[in-house]
Formats: C-alpha cells, structure tokens, sequence
C-alpha cells in the first residue's frame, strides 16, 4: 500500500513545487493570511474533501475518512510569513514588499496539499481518519495553534504528527527527539527611566545609557552563574535603544529580549534573577524602570511512543536517514497540540543543492531544497495510514 501511495506522491511532486512557488510569491504575514487561506480552502473544495475555514481564526481544517475502521490522526502545517524583503535572485521571488516566506511554511503547506490529495484518491483502502490542519500565525505570539484547539480542530483526534522543513539540516535527513525538543519562546523589554541632560554635564544627570548598559552586562551573569550548568537556556538582548543627538545624555533607555527554557522551574528561576538584577542595578544608578515579561510558547515535548514510532516509519523509507537530534532553542506553538493529544514533531532536512552559502530560517536569503517536500509527505504519509490502521504493529519497510 505504501509503495502506491509514494509513487503517487512522486507523480504529484511537480505539483507541490508549483504550489509551494505560488504561495512564495504571495506571502502573507501573521494573523493578515486571508488569501492563503482562500486558496487552502478553495484547494480541497475542489476535490471535493470535507473542509472548513475560519477555524480559530484564518485557519482552515480538512477531513479525510477512510473506507476501513481505525484511528483518527492529525497532520498539521502552518502559512504564515515573515516581515523580511526577500533578497534572493530566483523566478520565484517574493512579490511582496517586506513579506517572504523566510522559513519554509509555503513548503509546509504544499507538502500537505499534495498529500492530502493522494490520501483522498485512496481512501477507501485506508483506515482511520486524517485531520489535515492549516494553521495561521505561528510566527507572533500568541500564536495559531490554542484558538485553533479551542474551536475544536483536535476533536476525535488520538495522535499528531507535524514537521518543519529545516534548511541547516542535509536533505534526506529526518531529525527526531523524545521528550524536550524546542524550546520555550518568551520575550522581554525593559525601560529605564533617568534623568536627561546636557552631555557636558553628566554629574546632573541620571545617564539611563549608562544604566542600560550595565545592566545588559550584569543579565548576562543569570545564564552563566545562576542557571545549573546542566540545564540550557539563553537570554539574548535584541534590541537597545535611546538617546536623540551626540550631546545630549538621554532621559531614558529600552532594550528588548528573548528567554528560551527547556522547563519551568529554569524560567520562573531567570524572571526571578532579571527583576532583581533589573532592580539592584536601576538602584544603584538612582534610576525607576519598568520591566515586561511575555510568556510565549511552551516547549515542544514529544511523546516518547510516537516519536519513536515515527523515527521506525521515516527510517524505512528508501534513500531516507533518521537521526536522533539535539534539542533546539527555537519555539513553536506546535507544543499546544502536545499538550492535548500524542504526537512528534520533527525536522525534514531541506538544505539546498548549492555550493555557496546556506542561509539560515529568518535569513532574507533564505530558501530551501524543494525535494525535502516530497521527504516530509512521505514520512508523513508512513507514519499517519500507519498509525490509523489498529492492525499494524509495526511499521512497514518500503521496497527499494
């Protein structure tokens, strides 16, 4: 059955190429993703698979029933972009001012089309049931997936199997992980408030610069002496920002940041370190702030059943090499859907066929290997007609 299926997928790969090209050209940026959502939409009306939009949002849900008894499992893939100008030389640039797709969701979403298509062509040999879910806004905070869950999509469903296209990654790898796998994302800013003056007279002044500095340098003593050198964890200082001309000492400071943990216990630990780093410093320099903490997503936790089947699925895939990988400390609100039901998330390699540089997701450069689509759909593909056929006990092996 699954030699069938590939050799569909493999017919339609033209397809997912031209889809994932399209959706290049015509990004759309979080929670503003209504065309996309459209075209998602209008694709499965038209063959004719049971779908609905508007689920939590712009998200759109599509299911799939197949023609034997089995289990119900989800597959999901998110559309939205990024606020980056696309600076790559190619035919199918970005169209779009100041919008790409700069980590590979247009790839997410071809990848899913295509497969639910050929699920849908062979569905009354299939068993079980396939929810295909098309998530909006993973990119921003709060993110796409919880009003998604919360309008239902996970309803009836008993597993989940997700993946991001990985650009670092060779292709023809896939990359799996039980247990903590990325990380949580959260976000910072803080305001000192000083007191301005003239650039020759600093001794009248509260140099919030100065202050701001300081305390840049001493956030950073959290990570290295206060967090158990076991556990990792990052605190990055993005952005710092203050002050109107070379002569003037400016009344106030903001630097902005990101957080990434592996478990709770280290991020209550750093919020508790940063709001009394933030107050000994702002003390010392006589100076008031303001301090905002932002909880993003959670870890992406996988679930050591599924994660370790999907690895046997993906392993026996011909010309396809299954590792184990270390965890990330990038976010994904992926880790919503874990919390609900069982499931894995995973890496398919995606890196491009180029002897120049690779360029990492966020990169105006960015692009991926378009083959790495027709990996994900085939790993996917295993794992789900797998998963929802009870009488399975093990994955099988593809013929070469």
């Amino acid at each position: 059955m699954l030699e069938n299926l590939f050799l569909d997928l493999e017919n339609s790969y033209q397809e997912m190429v031209e889809i994932r090209r399209y959706l290049h050209q015509y990004p759309e940026l979080s929670y503003n993703e209504h065309n996309t959502a459209k075209y998602i939409y209008s694709y499965y009306e038209k063959l004719g698979i049971e779908v609905q939009a508007n689920i939590g949002g712009n998200g759109v849900v599509a299911k799939i029933y197949g023609g034997k008894p089995g289990k119900t499992v989800a597959l999901r893939a998110d559309f939205d972009a990024l606020p980056i100008q696309d600076e790559k030389d190619v035919p199918y640039k970005s169209k779009i001012p100041g919008v790409m797709h700069a980590c590979g969701h247009d790839g997410h979403t071809a990848t899913l089309l295509v497969l639910a298509k050929i699920l849908e062509q062979n569905k009354k040999s299939l068993s079980g049931n396939f929810v295909l879910i098309h998530q909006h806004a993973e990119e921003v905070n709060p993110g796409g997936a919880k009003p998604m869950i919360e309008a239902g999509c996970l309803d009836g469903v008993e597993a989940i199997f997700g993946t991001h296209l990985w650009a670092t990654l060779p292709t023809g790898t896939i990359s799996y992980r039980v247990g903590p796998m990325m990380a949580a994302a959260d976000g910072f800013d803080i305001t000192i408030q000083g007191q301005g003056g003239h650039g020759a007279q600093p001794h009248k002044t509260k140099d919030s610069i100065v202050t701001a500095s300081a305390l840049v340098v001493n956030l950073q003593q959290i990570i290295s002496r206060k967090v158990n050198p076991i556990e990792s964890a990052v605190l990055t200082i993005g952005t710092f920002t203050s002050g109107s001309a070379p002569n003037i000492i400016a009344d106030t400071a903001t630097i902005s940041g990101t957080v990434r943990t592996f478990n709770e216990q280290a991020q209550e630990l750093i919020i508790e370190e940063m709001e009394r780093i933030i107050k000994g410093t702002c003390y010392t320099a006589n100076s008031s702030y303001t301090f905002n903490f932002e909880k993003g997503y959670p870890p992406v936790i996988n679930h050591k059943e599924e994660t370790e089947y999907l690895a046997q699925c993906a392993s026996a895939i011909p010309g396809v090499t299954a590792i184990e990988g270390d965890p990330d400390l990038t976010g994904e609100d992926f880790s919503y859907y874990l919390q609900h039901v069982k499931g894995t998330f995973f890496f398919t390699g995606a890196q491009p066929d180029t002897d120049g540089p690779t360029y990492p997701h966020h990169h105006p450069k960015f692009d991926i290997n378009e083959k790495a689509m027709l990996i994900a759909a085939k790993t996917l593909c295993s794992a789900a007609v797998q998963y929802t056929n009870a009488a399975l006990k093990k994955p099988t092996l593809v013929a070469e």
